[in-house]
């Protein structure tokens, strides 16, 4: 079971990077225990919104404490977010969620993959893989040439860059970039909208190969209580007894085979 604890966190420094694009970095103890493609809850100080917004780990410094997210703002919540400055106070619970398993990518060809606001926590899943692949190939999607986070992904991989509107790289999605570019892997991880999920899961059937996809989800309570973030698995969920397992707790990554998406 993960450690999680609600904490008042301080934020050390925030900008926009891209149109509706935040990047805030905070400091807090919970860095500590970050894994690679988990998330924190974060609150409003709207005391009327009582659901906090998940938010994923874009990157972790454990060395000085501090975690980074990047998000998008698409309501209040968000919104309220993006007005912080550094040594503004902030409620946090964390760290919440199962992460990538990385283990399984050591040694091997991977693919991290990334689409719109599912690319931050490819980041820092390169980062903890850097070095221990054989090669690491990252694919990422945006809607144009706005490529927040592209340079700190050069870092630790090769990046291929798909755009909606062509203006950059391959036009089209993600799965366009591999054609394109010919690539292969043995094991994908991979976070982002539903069709590009939904695609990487056919992709992997075909090729017969493994793949970990992070379901982004509208939570609610962000700790498995509400039922309201839930997937069709395979199996059957021990809390419910049913065909279905809570991405918040149970995930938010799982085996693309596991899950009907």
């Amino acid at each position: 079971m993960n450690q999680k604890r609600k904490e008042t966190a301080v934020v050390y420094r925030q900008q926009q990077i891209a149109e509706g694009i935040y990047d805030m970095w905070i400091e807090t103890q919970l860095a500590s225990m970050a894994k690679a493609g988990q998330f924190i809850s974060v609150y409003t100080q709207d005391k009327s919104a009582l659901l906090p917004r998940p938010i994923s780990i874009c990157e972790a410094d454990k060395e000085n404490n501090r975690l980074r997210i990047v998000y998008r703002v698409v309501g209040k919540g968000t919104n309220e977010f993006s007005g912080y400055h550094a040594g503004n106070r902030i409620d946090i619970l964390g760290t919440l969620g199962n992460g990538f398993p990385i283990e399984e990518a050591v040694g091997k060809r991977v693919f991290l993959i990334g689409g719109g606001i599912g690319i931050p926590p490819m980041l820092e899943t390169a980062k903890q893989l850097y070095g221990k692949s054989t090669e690491t190939n990252i694919i990422v999607g945006y809607r144009n040439n706005d490529l927040f986070l592209k340079e700190d992904l050069e870092k630790y991989g090769n990046v291929y860059i798909a755009t909606e509107d062509g203006s950059v790289g391959t036009k089209g999605n993600v799965m366009d970039a591999i054609a394109e570019n010919g690539l292969q892997a043995d094991v994908i991880l991979a976070c982002g909208p539903m069709p590009m999920l939904r695609a990487i899961k056919q992709y992997v059937q075909e090729q017969k190969i493994t793949a970990y996809i992070s379901l982004e989800e509208r939570m609610a309570c962000g700790v498995g209580a509400c039922l309201g973030c839930v997937v069709k698995t395979k199996n059957k969920d021990a809390h419910s007894h049913v065909n279905n397992a809570r991405i918040c707790t149970d995930g938010p990554v799982y085996l693309a085979s596991e899950v009907e998406i």
